[in-house]
């Protein structure tokens, strides 16, 4: 079976979400039809509105109807098959840009569990009234990403926050799997330092002490907790404080990369469109108008 790995483009890059309302003709589906699998790393929520709409997820056939709500994991392999007129809200985003310093824990529960994310649509069948409340959040964000509204982009990310949470403690089942306090708690001291010390250097022999454990220990116990090794946890932290300063200060790249601890010009540009997909000057240029070309208010 022959994949592609969908770059999703997103509409409103500081939000990293992409919505539309799609429309699907009914076509009959012969031996002949092409069949394209896709995924990619964005959550990918899917709400009825009319018609029938049939796809496979993961080689397993669903159909949809008018009022269904639909959940595709990060990474899950789909494609479809329009079954009938069709129309209905697609709703991607990238999870890790929602979740903050408290909320970092839970992001390998949704990106990185075991248990493939689409497994969690027995919520939607077995509670209607959770697949309503997500229906209407995903409902609420196609409004605000069209009227852009001042403050739609806190409005959209309140949204998305709700989902996370009416999925977690709507999972009766049980296939997220739940965190210790404990742990996150034994590692509050490496976080705090690492937010008070984003511009230093910071090793992780350092960490380690903070933490009272050993080295080969440590980086096994902040990858399973975090969902995110220490390196990368590190690195992620500077490159959303350097997007902060990109739109919000006027300093060049060069003194930004060195205020955030990167002042290797080489190494910030890969580490930057590593988590960006885009340069520090792209990511400039790209969000200091929006859409709309209304300036972005911080």
């Amino acid at each position: 079976m022959e994949s592609t790995r969908e770059n999703v483009q997103y509409q409103h890059p500081f939000l990293a979400i992409r919505i539309f309302d799609a429309d699907r003709t009914a076509r009959p589906l012969s031996a002949s039809s092409p069949v394209r699998w896709h995924y990619h790393k964005e959550i990918e929520i899917i709400v009825m509105i009319k018609g029938r709409y049939g796809f496979y997820i993961n080689e397993t056939p669903v159909i949809l109807q008018a009022g269904d709500v639909f959940l595709i994991g990060a990474n899950e392999l789909h494609t479809d098959y329009p079954c009938d007129d069709a129309s209905f809200l697609v709703f991607q985003f990238d999870i890790q840009e929602h979740l903050e310093h408290s909320g970092l824990p839970y992001y390998r529960y949704f990106a990185e569990s075991g248990v493939p994310l689409s497994r969690l649509n027995y919520i939607f069948r077995e509670q209607p009234e959770v697949r309503d409340a997500v229906a209407e959040s995903i409902q609420d964000i196609f409004k605000e990403s069209r009227n852009k509204k001042d403050g739609y982009e806190i409005a959209i990310s309140i949204q998305i926050k709700r989902i996370i949470l009416a999925l977690l403690r709507s999972d009766v089942q049980n296939l997220i799997p739940t965190r210790e306090n404990a742990d996150i708690l034994r590692l509050r001291p490496v976080l705090d330092y690492i937010e008070n010390h984003l511009g230093d250097k910071f090793q992780v022999e350092e960490a380690c002490r903070l933490a009272n454990m050993s080295y080969h220990y440590f980086v096994k116990y902040f990858k399973k907790t975090m969902g995110i090794s220490f390196v990368d946890y590190i690195t992620m932290k500077k490159i959303k404080r350097a997007e902060r300063l990109l739109l919000t200060k006027d300093m060049s790249i060069a003194q930004i990369g060195e205020e955030v601890g990167m002042a290797n010009m080489a190494h910030f540009y890969k580490m930057f469109r590593k988590f960006k997909d885009c340069s520090p000057n792209e990511f400039r240029k790209k969000m200091l108008y929006d859409v709309g070309n209304r300036p972005i208010l911080l």
